[in-house]
C-alpha cells in the first residue's frame, strides 16, 4: 500500500515503523509498497523510488529489520505511466502542475489520456521503452543490494505495464501494439531482464489486473494466456488483482470477489497464485488456501488497520501465536 511519504524516493522513519510493525505483527512476507523505477514513474512526488544507487541504504536498514523480526521483506517495481504526477489522495489525487511538484511529459504506450483534465501522455519511442526495461533491472539490482529476498513486478491496476497489455489503452501500430503478443511484449521484456539480474533461487511475482471489467478490455482469459508465457521466463507466482484501467467501471466488488480470477489462472496456466480483494479475517484467507484457490493470500487494507492481523488469525484458527518477547504479556493466552 502506498504510503505517499518519501521525500525524492528515499525511504524514512515512517516506512521503517509502518513496514517493520508488520513484521512484528507476525506477517510471513512484507512486500513494500509500489516503488518508481525512474522518478518519472512516480504516482505523487511523495512516492518511493528505487531509481537511484542512494537509495538502497534506506531500504537495507528496513529490509534487516524484517528480516530480524522472522518476516521476509520484499518490494514492489513500478512505473505508473498515464497515472503519474498527481497530488496524494488525500490532497485529492489529481494532476499536478510542475509548480505543485509535478512533472510532464508523463509517458504510456499510447497518447490516450486517463480521464477529462488529465494530460495527454506522450507515446513512448521503442529506443524509451528498451530505457524503461533497463531501469526494472537496474530497480531489481538495487533491490538485491538492499537485501529484498522477494520481488514483484507491478503490472495491474492502469500502471505503465498495465497499459500496454490492455487493447484499450494501447493503440499502437509497432511490435509493442496491435496482437495479444505485441502488447505483452513490454511485459515479457521486463521480466526477461529482472531475472538476468534476480537470482533463480529467490522468488519473482507478477501483478496483473486479470480483468478490465470492460467489454473489448484485457480479460481473464488473456491472463491466463499471459501467465502461461510468463511461467518459463523465471516468473514464480502472479498476484491477481483487477481493474484500476479506467475510471467509473462497474466492479461487483464483495467479500473474496477476486478470487476466482486467482482460482482461473492458478488452475488453467498451471502457475502459483496469491489472492486479494476484501479478503479479511482469518477464516476466510485458510479456506482460500485450503480449497486451492491461491498458493499465498496477501492483505492490505486490512493490515493498515490492524498491523497484528497475522497474529490474531493464528489465534483464531488455534495455530501457535509467536508473538516478540516484548509483547508476551499481550499474547492472548496470557494474563
Amino acid at each position: 500500500m502506498c504510503q505517499y511519504s518519501a521525500q525524492d524516493g528515499f525511504a524514512n522513519d515512517w516506512h521503517l515503523v509502518h513496514l517493520g510493525s508488520r513484521a512484528v505483527g507476525g506477517a510471513g512476507l512484507v512486500i513494500a509498497e509500489a516503488s518508481a523505477v525512474v522518478p518519472e514513474g512516480r504516482i505523487s512526488p511523495q512516492d518511493l523510488g528505487i531509481y537511484k544507487d542512494a537509495h538502497v541504504e534506506k531500504l537495507a536498514r528496513i529490509f534487516h529489520f524484517i528480516e530480524q523480526q522472522g518476516a521476509v521483506p520484499g518490494i514492489q517495481l513500478a512505473h505508473a505511466g498515464r497515472k503519474a504526477s498527481t497530488s496524494r489522495p488525500w490532497e485529492g489525487g489529481k494532476p499536478l502542475a510542475a509548480s505543485a511538484g509535478g512533472w510532464l511529459p508523463i509517458v504510456a504506450p499510447s497518447p490516450i489520456p486517463l480521464d477529462a483534465g488529465y494530460p495527454i501522455p506522450k507515446e513512448l519511442s521503442t529506443s524509451e521503452i528498451a530505457g524503461l526495461v533497463q531501469a526494472f533491472a537496474e530497480a531489481a539490482r538495487r533491490a538485491l543490494q538492499a537485501g529484498a529476498k522477494v520481488i514483484e513486478i507491478h503490472g495491474a491496476h492502469g500502471y505503465l505495464i498495465h497499459s500496454f497489455l490492455s487493447p484499450l489503452t494501447n493503440q499502437r501500430s509497432d511490435e509493442y501494439g496491435g496482437s495479444f503478443d505485441n502488447r505483452t511484449r513490454f511485459a515479457k521484456e521486463v521480466v526477461i531482464a529482472v531475472r538476468k539480474v534476480w537470482p533463480d533461487h529467490l522468488p519473482l511475482f507478477v501483478r496483473f489486473s486479470a480483468s478490465d471489467w470492460v467489454e473489448g478490455g484485457w480479460t481473464v482469459e488473456d491472463s491466463i494466456a499471459l501467465a502461461r508465457a510468463l511461467k518459463p521466463l523465471g516468473v514464480d507466482l502472479i498476484d491477481c488483482s483487477s481493474g484500476g484501467l479506467l475510471h467509473r467501471v462497474a466492479i461487483p466488488v464483495g467479500p473474496g470477489y477476486q478470487v476466482p480470477f486467482s482460482t482461473r489462472i492458478r488452475k488453467e496456466a498451471d502457475i502459483p497464485t496469491a489472492a486479494v480483494g476484501l479478503i479479511t479475517d482469518a477464516v476466510q484467507a485458510d479456506q482460500i488456501v485450503r480449497n486451492g484457490e491461491a498458493d499465498l493470500v496477501l492483505i492490505a487494507r486490512a493490515e493498515l488497520r490492524d498491523p497484528y492481523l497475522p497474529l490474531h488469525a493464528a489465534g483464531e484458527l488455534q495455530q501457535e501465536q509467536k508473538w516478540p518477547d516484548q509483547y508476551l504479556r499481550a499474547s492472548l493466552n496470557r494474563a
